[in-house]
């Protein structure tokens, strides 16, 4: 097909800060995770599609099958929808845990 260009799995992107391979990227509403560290505003491979283990927010139980969202600041995944949208999680974590496995994309 000639239209075609790329499955869209991993995406080059301008990193919108300095970046840590496993980091969350968002750029405008593209989500992913960096695939190598990256100085900010510089070319960054990132994973659009996958399930990684993330942090999550203390004292916070998550469902599977739960929306979450990621709150930069805190560097964590919340339910909270005013963060900026991050997937579905994909394990039931107790409010003791301090990670979960989230499916982006």
């Amino acid at each position: 097909m000639k239209n075609y260009i790329q499955t869209g799995d991993t995406l080059t992107v301008t990193a919108p800060a300095a970046l840590a391979s496993g980091d969350v990227v968002h750029v405008g509403q593209l989500v992913g995770i960096a695939a190598t560290d990256a100085e900010s505003g510089a070319d960054v491979s990132i994973l659009t599609r996958g399930v990684f283990e993330l942090p999550k927010a203390a004292a916070l139980a998550i469902s599977a099958g739960d929306l979450v969202y990621w709150a930069t600041a805190a560097g964590e995944v919340t339910k909270t929808n005013t963060d900026e949208a991050l997937g579905v999680a994909v394990s039931t974590e107790l409010a003791a845990a301090t990670t979960v496995r989230v499916k982006i994309g």
